[in-house]
Parts: structure tokens; C-alpha cells; sequence
């Protein structure tokens, strides 16, 4: 900048004493003039007598450059921002619209590199520490509603035990996923002792998890919440569309999914013949279809012994409550997002897009109860953390994410900001169009619930 001023006013302009940047032009806030003390703000104050009228002879003042410079001003204001070519700070993205459907800059291996290693460590005796922990309160809530037993516990009760089995089946999820402890054997047996006291055949289900996981964000092959077709959509009947997408019903779609899959899916959990399962597993659903039964046998029996009312009250509302929260946190983790994410086809979908389409959500008080199962982008992409790394390892993650992360929005004591997210998605998620690799959910105007959301 000096060297300019110098060569304006007809004197040969000195060596620049700084180096000429790569990336950008830099603009230092006070530059001196070599072997003197003058900074610019010194040159405003010299008499303009002490100038050479060749100073002031007619000039084109215009810089001839192809981006507009940043120059500190005469009053000594400080600039030291790094300026690049295209007239952004160097580090600072120009404004541009973000696609969640452009194929991500970065690999599979670079999220893993970014996460400590001690991330990846299973640790069993912690992971049974919380099965103690969860199967010592849920003990504690019945036998303190039992003692009570009052209309003004009761509904405590509910809520409370309801959420508690929620997170039986997350650390049975856990042991699905192996992610419980390197023992297949130890992850199998309280697998079954979990899953099967709250009525999930769990190999069985842990097989067609392991189906969702591999194809995540699949339009056809997903298997969980995955979005209809538009020529599926339109062939339901008013009745199933109805249950589909009409609040509460969708929220108790998680025993009728075990029994018979999604609409356009056969199948059922508990046949070992199912088109679910390849007949080397069959032997392993048969067991789990046995422990199923063993726990509706116990329950009648139960029956008999306190009463079919002491039985739901105790036992059968709280199950309810267990699956409306599966509902509502399998489907928020890939539903129900402010902007609209994609679903792929074909050759656009790949393990890492389709993960990077899942959703964090974070449920207050209800985040350490049900295990941080709300951290689920990571928990997709490498269903083999355990579940008391996966903050860590988000958090580890997500310089790499950059704009394909979602920051989930942070909740109160407890979650009702979701039941808004989930009244939305219903209302406008319902099919995605028959063709195409990448699409997108589109609004049935019949089933909207308002002419616009």
C-alpha cells in the first residue's frame, strides 16, 4: 500500500519488506516506510507544501485489479483480515446454498480417523452395569406403584416404567449390534433376557436392524421408516393411510411391524421362513420366537395370580408407553428435519450418503435414561461404538461432518419440542416420487391435516 501511495506522487516506490502472500492479499493495519518511523496515518498529517506539485497532476485513481481490495484506512482502523480473490476472507465460504443430496467431500475412513481411538473399546462390565442399573429401577417402579397403588401414582408409574422398558430395548439393541462387548455368547443371552421380557423376538429383530443399517437412506431396501413409493402410496386404502399417517396411530405401529413388516414388505419376525431371513439364520429365530412365547406364557400365568387388572396396570400400559417412544425416536432420527432430506436409488446411494441423511436429536432429562441413543448419525455409520462413547465420538466427528451435520436442537427437561417435529413430518412426509435416484418426500394436499405447513 505504500509503495502506491509513493508511486501516485511521481517518487520510485522501495522494496517491499514483507513477503508477497500465496492465497490472498494482505493488508497490514500500519505500514512503515523503511529506514523512518512514518506510518500512513503520519503521511495525513504532513503540510502539503512539503509535497511536489507533481502530487497533484490529473490522475486515474481507479485500481486496475479484477477483485476490489480491502484497504485500512487513514485513520488508523485495524483490518488484518486475509483477503482472497474472490473478495471473501481466506477460511470464509462464500454464501451458497447447501445441497444435503451432493456427495460428501470427504470418506467413510476419515470420520473413523477423526474418532479416539479408546472410542472404540467395549467395555462388558460397564455395559452390564447399566443392565443392573435399568433392570434395578424398573423392579423399584413396580414394586413402589404396587404399594402405593393410587390413581395419583399410577399415571407416574406409566410414564416412568414405559420409558425405563424404552431403555431395556436399547441396551438389548446394543447387544445386536455388538457393540455390548466382544462375547457373542454374553451378547446373545442378555439380548434375549431384555428384548424378550418387553415382547421383541430379538434375533429376529436384530436381523432386520442389521438390514436397515446396511441400507440406510435406501427408498426400497431400507426396512425401518422408509418412505413409500407413489405408486404404493396411492394404492393404500383410505384405512392404512389413516393408521399411517394420523397421529397417534403411527406411534403404535411397532408390534404390527414385527408381526407383518411395512406396507409393500412380507413377512413376519417370528417365521423362520420369512423372506426376513436366510436359512442359515432359521435355527437363531426359532430361538427367539421360543423366548417370546415363554414371556407370553408368563405373562398369562401372571394373570391368573395378581389379576388381568393389577397385570395392565403394572405391565401392559407401560409396554404401550415403550412403543410409542420406539416410534417416535426411530422415526424423528430419519424423519421430520426443517429442511428437506434425500432418499436414494440406484447408483447415487452409497453406505456414507445414506447415513449422512439420518438425524441427531437430543431429549433433555431423557438422554442419559435411554442411553445417548439420540446421537445417531454416528450410531449409524459405526453401530459398533458403545453407547457411552457416542458423544464423544460425535463430537470428535464433526469437523469432518462440516454442513452434512445437523446440530439437533437443544431440548428442555424433557423432549415436547419433538411432538411439533412430528406432527410436521406427518402432515407433509408421505411418498417419494417412483423414479429417480435422489428424491425427496412430497405432501399428499388430501392428507395435509391444513392447506399449507
Amino acid at each position: 500500500m505504500a509503495s502506491w501511495v509513493l508511486s501516485e506522487c511521481g517518487l520510485k516506490p522501495l522494496p517491499q519488506i514483507w513477503p508477497r502472500p500465496r492465497a490472498g492479499i494482505i493488508n497490514p493495519s500500519k505500514p512503515r516506510f523503511l529506514y523512518t518511523n512514518r506510518t500512513l496515518t503520519d503521511l495525513k498529517r504532513l503540510p502539503l507544501d512539503k509535497f511536489s506539485s507533481e502530487c497533484f497532476r490529473e490522475r486515474n485513481w481507479g485500481l486496475k485489479v479484477s477483485a476490489p481490495y480491502r484497504v485500512a484506512s487513514l485513520d488508523g482502523e485495524e483490518d488484518n483480515k486475509v483477503i482472497g480473490f474472490n473478495g471473501a476472507g481466506v477460511g470464509e465460504e462464500e454464501e451458497t446454498e447447501f445441497d444435503p443430496g451432493s456427495p460428501p467431500p470427504f470418506k467413510l475412513s476419515d470420520i473413523r480417523a477423526a474418532i479416539p481411538k479408546h472410542c472404540w473399546v467395549k467395555d462388558p462390565w460397564k455395559s452390564m452395569s447399566y443392565v443392573v442399573r435399568d433392570v434395578a429401577v424398573v423392579f423399584g417402579l413396580a414394586a413402589a406403584a404396587a404399594y402405593f397403588s393410587n390413581w395419583v401414582v399410577w399415571p407416574l408409574y406409566w410414564a416412568a416404567q414405559g420409558t425405563m422398558f424404552w431403555a431395556l430395548f436399547v441396551l438389548g439393541h446394543d447387544c445386536g449390534h455388538g457393540s455390548f462387548s466382544n462375547n457373542n455368547k454374553l451378547n446373545s443371552v442378555v439380548g434375549h433376557i431384555l428384548h424378550s421380557s418387553i415382547l421383541v423376538p430379538y434375533h429376529g429383530w436384530r436381523i432386520s436392524h442389521r438390514t436397515h443399517h446396511q441400507n440406510h437412506g435406501h427408498v426400497e431396501n431400507d426396512e425401518s421408516w422408509h418412505p413409500l413409493p407413489e405408486k404404493i402410496y396411492k394404492s393404500l386404502d383410505g384405512i392404512t393411510k389413516m393408521l399411517r399417517f394420523t397421529l397417534p396411530f403411527p406411534m403404535l405401529a411397532y408390534p404390527i411391524y414385527l408381526w407383518s413388516r411395512s406396507p409393500g414388505k412380507s413377512g413376519s419376525h417370528y417365521d423362520p421362513n420369512s423372506d426376513l431371513f436366510v436359512p442359515s439364520e432359521r435355527k437363531d429365530v426359532i430361538t427367539s420366537t421360543l423366548c417370546w412365547s415363554a414371556m407370553a406364557a408368563l405373562l398369562v400365568g401372571l394373570s391368573f395370580v395378581m389379576g388381568p387388572s393389577q397385570l395392565l396396570k403394572l405391565y401392559g400400559v407401560p409396554y404401550v408407553g415403550f412403543v410409542m417412544w420406539l416410534d417416535l425416536v426411530t422415526y424423528l432420527h430419519h424423519h421430520g428435519h426443517e429442511d428437506k432430506l434425500p432418499w436414494y436409488r440406484g447408483k447415487e446411494w452409497s453406505y456414507l450418503r445414506g447415513g449422512l441423511t439420518t438425524i441427531d436429536r437430543d431429549y433433555g432429562w431423557i438422554n442419559n435414561i435411554h442411553h445417548d441413543i439420540g446421537t445417531h448419525v454416528i450410531h449409524h455409520l459405526f453401530p459398533q461404538i458403545p453407547h457411552y462413547h457416542l458423544t464423544e465420538a460425535t463430537e470428535a466427528a464433526k469437523p469432518v461432518f462440516g454442513k452434512y451435520y445437523r446440530e439437533p436442537k437443544k431440548s428442555g427437561p424433557l423432549p415436547f419440542h419433538l411432538i411439533g417435529n412430528l406432527v410436521r413430518s406427518m402432515r407433509k412426509d408421505h411418498y417419494v416420487s417412483d423414479t429417480g435416484d435422489v428424491v425427496y418426500y412430497q405432501t399428499d394436499p388430501q392428507h395435509s391435516g391444513s392447506p399449507s405447513d
